[in-house]
């Protein structure tokens, strides 16, 4: 007994306990992070996120997207190689947690993990990055909000609801209708019933209740052809709507048509002042009609049936022969025939079977009875005429150039020479051919401090810039060139200005008289950046005024070179515009703006590489990868840095030549294919066969770099070669490695030795050299005299 309560209390706390525990079964579970995916080349100023978590691509160091900044970067790097760069992820991709914070200034520059960060001077937000672990319970964003690189816009056949199409200046191809009502006759016995009816007017759909008795169907109208609007009305217009409204009238369905902007159908055809030609509306689907050209015929936009089937079959009153051309479709429906009742027709329907009734109405165009004839338009009509529309340049596409001028608003100019300086601008901007393929232009006016009239993007073409520096108004003030030139290398030459990146920057100084604050080093920031300044100096101080001038030679100070190219001293404001030319022609000749020329971007690099089999396999591989690490520093492309490769043992053989491959991807790739040669050591002829191969096809305006990686003593002279190429400009470098031979590796290095010549006991060990090299090139470069 005792057993048997003790038995039904347990059941009892099984059931109970079954009924309080979770549905299933299922424990709490932490929602699960869902982690979005990146591009290698999203920067982290594209998304709006204070604080995210996203995954990285693999190979994004292969990318080479930028990087701004060591530890903590400025929002337009890359977030993968940022992340790379920190040592977060790897190059085989992973999730990064990226946190934004305030900008900062003078981000710095390193080299880490095969990525090269850049410096900055400043920057207007920042961001940090770490590793894709979140902290417990916290749950990151699994989308991200990207903000928005233009505006958006409505691709051609999107329908928009509220607003509707533009009239068009050309013959539509569709069946354009204007909005009707269908009224039927009202009946005393059948129950009306009010259903909606759809109307489709060009790309806009209307819905309109219409009332249906039940006991009759409704018949949509004919359609008529639309006349666009006009200052006044040809007679043979009128005869179309005398005999439009003919025909309604002896249909007998009675029909009535609402038109916009008219409540009664008389005025369907009554005089409207001219509104002029208008422009279609994006998404609007407009198409020329093959039809007879002619100025009356243009002023008719013709329906076509073809488009709308249901409409053509319940429309008595249009012709639907399969057999004739649209031109005589609308001839026979709205041409010099009288007006045609339902038995016309109905015998017309049956033309479709006879195969001799094609009726050819070329009379019509004969210069005795042609209907169009211009002579009857008047001068307002003709003015209303579809106009070509102008083409629109995209730019002088062998002056592809950034250039912005700094104009002198200081108060020494006044008013009428301003009107000088602003005229020889607007000049300026037509000689150009300013245009998106070809040089873009802004101007900033300086005095006490500059001011951004309009940026690179603002005008895309010579006739918008024109009226835009017609607008400018005089600041006044000193002429503080310096501050200036500072403005535009901090500011101005960035991509939200519109600057383009692979087109030189150009800034044009305008300067009247001589500078009210030093040039020196703020041109000398400007020029490092990239920025070629011209400087045109109009009535310049003469020999007794020099004693008031700021800093001396204060022009030579400035430009890239003093050799002449880069100034242009105008002896009066009134003789300003005679410079217009030989300026263009100077900023457009990007061969000699050497300041956009860099240590990274302007050199033909040749390596020499030894593949004797005493460097064996493996070792040979370590080289090549030495080979890659000193490329990727570089910016390659056909006018930037070129690299082309040598393998030689008895013998040579030219691996690739200079341009053979464009992109770094593709070098880098190259480099990787090359195959161990062996045999023995030539590297006096491997050194004569490049200059042969590759350094006599170089371009004029590179810097010419060899470089040579050996393991041992040559087997012939390296010494002749070796002073050859030098004496041709090859800057050559060698590294030894192992059982190289130190004096002959100082015979190829160019002087001095100690930059070099470079010697390592371990293959192993060839990385390190990699940033002594790039630095020496560099260093070398930003050496060069100014003349």
């Amino acid at each position: 007994m005792h057993k048997a309560r003790l038995t039904a209390v347990c059941v009892v706390i099984l059931f109970t306990c079954g009924s309080l525990a979770k549905p299933n079964g299922q424990k709490n579970k932490k929602p699960k992070q869902v982690v979005p995916s990146i591009e290698c080349d999203v920067r982290a100023g594209k998304i709006k996120l204070p604080e995210f978590i996203a995954k990285c691509p693999a190979n994004c160091k292969e990318t080479m997207q930028r990087v701004y900044g060591t530890g903590v970067f400025a929002s337009i790097s890359s977030i993968c190689n940022a992340a790379i760069h920190s040592g977060v992820i790897t190059n085989a991709g992973g999730k990064v947690i990226v946190k934004k914070m305030a900008g900062q200034a003078a981000y710095k520059g390193s080299q880490a993990n095969g990525i090269r960060s850049l410096s900055l001077l400043n920057w207007r937000e920042s961001f940090t990055v770490a590793v894709g672990k979140p902290k417990k319970g916290v749950i990151y964003p699994t989308s991200l909000d990207y903000s928005p690189s233009r505006p958006p816009t409505v691709k051609p056949g999107q329908k928009e609801a509220k607003a509707p199409p533009a009239p068009s200046a050309l013959p539509a191809t569709t069946v354009v209708e204007p909005i009707t009502t269908a009224e039927t006759e009202p009946t005393t016995t059948a129950a009306a019933v009010t259903t909606p009816q759809t109307i489709t007017t060009g790309t806009t759909t209307t819905t309109l209740p219409t009332t249906t008795p039940t006991t009759t169907t409704a018949k949509s109208r004919s359609a008529v052809h639309k006349v666009r609007d006009a200052g006044s009305i040809h007679p043979y217009f009128a005869s179309l709507a005398s005999a439009a409204s003919a025909r309604q009238s002896q249909s007998g369905h009675g029909k009535a048509q609402a038109f916009r902007g008219s409540s009664a159908i008389a005025n369907r055809f009554s005089p409207r002042p001219n509104t002029g030609l208008r422009r279609p509306e994006a998404g609007s689907a407009v198409r020329r009609q093959p039809a007879p050209s002619g100025p009356g015929f243009n002023r008719v936009q013709l329906a076509q049936p073809e488009r709308n089937q249901q409409a053509v079959q319940t429309n008595p009153s249009r012709d639907t022969r399969p057999d004739i051309t649209d031109y005589e479709r609308w001839y026979y429906n709205f041409g010099q025939y009288a007006p045609r009742g339902p038995e016309t027709d109905a015998a017309r329907k049956s033309l479709p079977e006879m195969t001799h009734t094609r009726v050819e109405p070329l009379d019509a165009w004969k210069p005795e009875v042609n209907p169009f004839d211009p002579a009857g338009f008047n001068a307002r009509e003709q003015d209303s005429l579809p106009q070509a529309p102008e083409a629109i340049s995209l730019g002088d596409s062998n002056c592809k150039v950034d250039i912005a001028f700094l104009m002198d608003g200081s108060w020494s100019i006044g008013k009428r020479r301003f009107k000088i300086q602003k005229d020889f601008l607007a000049d300026v901007s037509q000689a150009l051919d300013v245009g998106v393929a070809g040089p873009i232009m802004g101007i900033i006016q300086y005095g006490d401090d500059p001011v951004t009239e309009f940026n690179l993007r603002a005008y895309s073409s010579s006739r918008e810039l024109k009226p835009a520096v017609d607008k400018i108004m005089q600041k006044g003030g000193l002429s503080n060139v310096g501050k200036a030139l500072s403005y535009i290398t901090k500011h101005y030459f960035s991509d939200a200005n519109g600057n383009r990146g692979g087109a030189p920057n150009v800034a044009v100084v305008l300067v009247d008289g001589w500078p009210t604050d030093k040039v020196e080093e703020a041109s000398r920031l400007a020029r490092e950046s990239g920025i070629n300044i011209f400087f045109v100096t109009i009535e310049g101080a003469d020999e007794n005024e020099k004693q008031n001038v700021v800093e001396p030679n204060f022009v030579d100070k400035a430009v890239c070179r003093t050799n002449g190219f880069f100034s242009l001293p105008v002896s009066s404001w009134f003789g300003l515009r005679k410079t217009v030319q030989p300026l263009v022609k100077r900023v457009c000749d990007t061969d000699r703006l050497v300041c956009s020329k860099t240590c990274l971007n302007a050199n033909d690099i040749a390596f020499v590489i030894d593949g004797s089999s005493s460097v064996g396999t493996g070792n040979f591989r370590t080289v090549l990868q030495f080979v890659a690490n000193v490329t990727r520093e570089f910016e390659i492309s056909d006018t930037d840095t070129r690299v082309g490769a040598v393998q030689y043992t008895y013998e040579q053989r030219l691996e690739f030549a200079f341009g053979q491959y464009n992109t770094k991807a593709e070098l880098l790739n190259a480099i990787k294919r090359i195959n161990y040669w062996s045999g023995g050591t030539s590297t006096g002829a491997a050194i004569t066969y490049t200059a042969e191969q590759l350094f006599s096809k170089s371009k004029p305006n590179k810097r010419k770099i060899m470089i040579v990686i050996t393991d041992g003593r040559s087997y012939d002279d390296v010494r002749a070669p070796a002073l050859a190429v030098h004496r041709k400009g090859v800057i050559a470098y060698s590294i030894g490695i192992a059982w190289a031979a130190q004096d002959e590796l100082e015979y190829i290095a160019t002087d001095p030795d100690k930059d070099h010549s470079f010697f390592v006991d371990e293959f192993d060990n060839l990385y390190k050299f990699v940033p002594k090299i790039i630095q020496n090139i560099c260093q070398e470069f930003n050496s060069q005299p100014r003349n």
